[in-house]
């Protein structure tokens, strides 16, 4: 009587080779093959889809932006984001939609969001309150007339308490 884990001979090669298990349990029907093959094939074309087919924004390169921020030096409490937008011609760009989002550079403080109004032509402002000490990120989400996307990062250094 043979023992788990002993050398028989292979059928048919008159080579010793160790007892293979039986491993029915682990068949798969053929139908099921396909059907597991035809899942993962959608799951990568939906991937690669969805990775080589999102349009980037037109993002507007030649825009310029002036900004300030009010009370100077910056302290915790209400502060007012102001910002110029000319093109590159250093025409005035107005009409556009812009929304203001300020980060603390650091984990641990929700975002503040607020929508910049234009209050004179090409100037825009938006009144924010900063609850903390320290460096902020002030960023700028928008869109211009013609279309194109804004998008514009300063830094806020020492906000002081």
């Amino acid at each position: 009587m043979k023992k788990s884990g002993q050398r028989a001979l292979a059928p048919g090669t008159g080579m010793n080779c160790p007892a293979q298990p039986d491993l029915g349990w682990v068949r798969i029907s053929y139908k099921r093959r396909c059907r597991v093959a035809l899942v993962m094939a959608a799951i990568v074309f939906a991937l690669a889809f969805e990775i080589g087919c999102h349009k980037q924004p037109n993002t507007s390169s030649g825009v310029v932006v002036e900004f300030q921020i009010n009370p100077e030096p910056v302290r915790v409490g209400p502060v007012i984001i102001g910002f110029t937008l000319t093109d590159a011609s250093n025409h005035p760009l107005t009409g556009a939609r812009i929304a203001v989002e300020a980060d603390m550079s650091h984990a641990g403080m929700g975002p503040v969001f607020e929508q910049a109004n234009e209050v004179q032509p090409a100037r825009y402002e938006a009144h924010l309150s900063l609850a903390m000490a320290g460096d902020w990120i002030i960023l700028l989400h928008g869109t211009l007339p013609n279309g194109e996307k804004l998008e514009r990062q300063f830094e806020v250094r020492d906000v002081r308490p």
